[in-house]
């Protein structure tokens, strides 16, 4: 059986990763140069405990069964994860009964050890919390994940077990010739298969309405977001959130899983699904907002910004299943608490597919993936054992993450390795500290051009048309 999933953001990469337990061709098709490049490498990390989503909705069902299996599966495929836990604060007393709504809705939900603290209590945890707060929900399950980690934790994973990804397809078109479905591609590539897995993020309903009488619409909802400087992560350390509005979960201050402290995000619906700009205003209310939270925020820690699109369907949950037209099966509106969802959802539509079409396991599906080396996170002692065995490990090259040579040659190396600077930086997150690249990308554009046998004109950012070097100072 030959299949095909469409996307490699986190839905994708860990759908082909599920169905790759069964004796299937899986193919991906990813229109940019690299998995994570649209939402799930623009979004708050957020693993969310599940009282903030609909009772009775798929949002709610596999936001809780995906939460619980955030231990295992971050030690078994090796990517970053941490039960933080989240408050939703309260600045005003007749808004408390709000709180206790969502605690029974969460409990309603299946969320466990849900509490309302008072405001007096919440500063004791969080001492840099406002004192305008009156009260908050408390949510110790609630987590925060390197989604961009996770996704490629993910893909490597599929990759491994046989998944073949194909990079720079932008889908423009799907029919059915007999009794497959043909994927037809700008660039003038088709891929035919028995089933195609729809996990298109914000043009999801672009990929069901080329083929389905059943059309669906998905409304870009942009979000724009800070990022501090490590040195202010001491104003968090749980995730904080504000009451919840009908466009979503409002303005985070919430820690990451690499240390910093992230403002946003702002929720803004846009016509264009692929407008990733930062505005002046938008920026300026996320930081205004956060500052409701916590009142001491410096907007001199901020060192980048940056937009995430949801991928919002307009029936307000996920479309999860098989589509009322032959060969597709849709997995889209995976807006938040997608990311918590993932796992839950993935496990889901590989058993829902595999029953379908009796699908055999695989007696050699490899499920464990060693994590890369992280040289900032070692010891001395496994510091001197890493170099020992590999002398790049002791050259600093992003002295503001401490990220090595070593590591570096290891994330090209890797399945699905780095093919460009944006690459580089999310697997090892050289040139994510204070000076965002400003001393250590030439170094690290030297070495890719070597380790990929590229001119070092031909090192780009993000893929064709952005090249960071025109030529050469003779």
């Amino acid at each position: 059986m030959d299949i095909v999933v469409i996307g490699a953001g986190v839905i994708g990469c860990a759908v082909a990763r599920e169905l790759s337990r069964y004796d299937v061709e899986i193919t991906v098709l990813e229109k940019e140069n690299d998995v994570a490049c649209g939402t799930s490498k623009a979004n708050s990390g957020v693993v969310h405990a599940g009282f903030d989503a609909k009772p009775g909705s798929l949002k709610a069902k596999y936001n809780v069964a995906g939460n619980a299996m955030f231990d295992a599966l971050s030690k078994e495929l090796g990517f970053a994860f941490k039960r933080n836990g989240a408050y939703v604060l309260c600045f005003e007393k007749e808004d408390e009964p709000v709180l206790e709504q969502l605690l029974q809705q969460g409990v309603q939900n299946g969320v466990k050890q849900l509490e309302i603290h008072t405001g007096t209590k919440i500063r004791e945890k969080e001492k840099y919390v406002s004192e305008q707060v009156v009260a908050g929900l408390w949510a110790p399950t609630s987590g925060i994940v390197s989604p961009y980690g996770m996704t490629l934790a993910y893909a490597e994973n599929a990759c491994v077990n046989g998944v073949r990804f194909e990079f720079g397809k932008q889908v423009g078109g799907l029919r059915r010739e007999g009794v497959k479905t043909v994927v037809e591609c700008a660039d003038g590539s088709r891929y035919s298969a028995d089933l195609v897995v729809n996990c298109a993020g914000v043009h999801g309903d672009e990929v069901n309405n080329f083929i389905c009488p059943d059309k669906l619409k998905i409304v870009a909802r942009k979000g724009e977001y800070m990022l501090l400087d490590k040195t202010a992560s001491y104003v968090a350390e749980s995730t904080l959130f504000q009451l919840p509005t009908k466009m979503g979960k409002g303005i985070l201050v919430v820690p990451t899983a690499g240390g910093n402290v992230m403002l946003g995000p702002t929720a803004v619906d846009v016509d264009d699904k692929d407008c990733t700009d930062t505005t002046v205003e938008g920026l300026q209310e996320a930081y205004e907002k956060a500052c409701k939270t916590v009142p001491s925020l410096n907007k001199r820690s901020a060192i980048t910004q940056f937009t995430g699109l949801r991928a919002h369907l307009t029936t307000g949950d996920f479309e999860i299943g098989f589509a009322r037209c032959e060969g597709l099966y849709n997995v889209v509106g995976i807006e938040s608490p997608g990311l918590t969802a993932s796992p839950a959802i993935a496990a889901a539509v590989a058993d829902e597919i595999s029953a379908a079409y009796k699908l055999d396991r695989r007696a050699d599906f490899v499920a464990q993936r060693q994590a890369p080396p992280s040289f900032a996170k070692m010891t001395d002692e496994q510091r001197e054992a890493l170099i020992a065995k590999e002398p790049l490990y002791g050259k600093i090259v992003c002295r503001c993450e401490s990220v090595t040579e070593g590591e570096i040659v290891d994330a090209i190396r890797r399945p699905l390795g780095a093919r460009d600077m944006d690459g580089i930086k999310r697997r090892t997150r050289a040139g994510m500290g204070r000076c965002q690249g400003g001393f250590c990308s030439p170094r690290v554009m030297e070495i890719l051009a070597r380790e990929t046998g590229c001119d070092i004109t031909d090192v780009t950012k993000n893929g064709k048309g952005s090249e960071i070097v025109t030529g050469r100072v003779e």
